[in-house]
């Protein structure tokens, strides 16, 4: 009567709180999520969870298949693991590098998780790699890379992680600030606070001020996210980063967050080398990359 998809669609229906955001977690249709949420209730004879609620408020019943799902999965997935290490598959590397400065918040939790589930595998991000991963990653260097920007590569295959929107953080008496969005040309007279990365790699230059054939009026660097808030809220320049890296000074009233426009929303990749596609240390680091970045990132969806 129970099947393992349908514990998976529960925990994906808690933590994405209605049901369009679990259909999307799951790849399913929300109809198709419907049908077969319904379908598991008539089988059991009795609700799951009361329709209408955000987030979602499960009964009884929902509640106690929860609490089985959360005991159930992990030793399914400890299972799995424990096979492939039975198999002589458990042999390997993972050396990564970043082209994202702010993916710590979820990557260094990535990390640890992987680390528990294949003691192992050696796992590396070594620095020396930071100017050309992807070469590097063609030529064997590395594993993997987390990149926004993919480029076709004979044997490298892009595996979408989660989408995020890109938003210009401005300081809390800035002009800006009373907008409900902004527009390339509200960047002209700005100083424009980024990484120091090139133009071409950044959001915000290739798909909000190149297009519009705008330029702000000065450009300064920053390493690190945290410097970056300290001058855009002491005034000194305005900045645009993932809706994961404001989150913490938005919820702090540390700065204001506007979206670029319409809304411009990028796709963060996992770049693999196509020879380790199927391994299954390299399978459960990037179902666990995913699983992480919907657990302790804010704004994301599912690419």
């Amino acid at each position: 009567m129970l099947e393992l998809r349908h514990l998976r669609t529960l925990l994906a229906l808690r933590d994405a709180g209605s049901l369009v955001e679990a259909a999307e977690r799951i790849h399913l249709t929300q109809s198709a999520l419907s049908h077969q949420l319904k379908d598991l209730e008539e089988r059991l004879g009795t609700p799951l969870f009361i329709r209408k609620t955000r987030p979602v408020e499960f009964t009884r019943a929902g509640q106690r298949l929860l609490s089985l799902a959360e005991q159930v999965l992990p030793q399914f997935r400890m299972a799995e693991r424990d096979i492939a290490r039975m198999a002589g598959s458990e042999q390997g590397r993972l050396h990564m590098a970043i082209e994202c400065h702010s993916c710590f918040q979820w990557l260094m939790p990535t990390v640890d998780r992987f680390r528990d589930h294949w003691p192992e595998i050696e796992v590396d991000i070594p620095s020396g790699h930071s100017f050309s991963p992807l070469q590097a990653l063609g030529r064997e260097q590395l594993d993997l890379v987390i990149t926004a920007n993919p480029v076709e590569m004979t044997g490298i295959q892009y595996l979408p992680l989660f989408r995020y929107e890109v938003m210009l953080a401005v300081a809390r008496q800035h002009a800006l600030a009373l907008k409900g969005r902004v527009e390339p040309e509200d960047l002209q007279e700005e100083v424009l606070i980024i990484y120091p990365v090139e133009h071409d790699r950044l959001d915000v230059f290739t798909q909000f001020l190149e297009p519009a054939n705008i330029s702000p009026r000065e450009i300064r660097h920053a390493e690190m996210t945290v410097m970056m808030m300290q001058l855009v809220a002491s005034g000194r320049g305005v900045t645009a980063l993932p809706n994961w890296a404001l989150a913490e000074y938005l919820t702090r009233d540390y700065v204001r967050g506007l979206p670029l426009g319409n809304g411009i929303w990028a796709t963060l990749y996992a770049a693999v080398r196509e020879d380790l596609l199927g391994t299954p240390w390299m399978d459960d680091f990037l179902r666990t990359a995913r699983e992480t970045s919907f657990e302790v990132l804010s704004g994301v969806k599912p690419a």
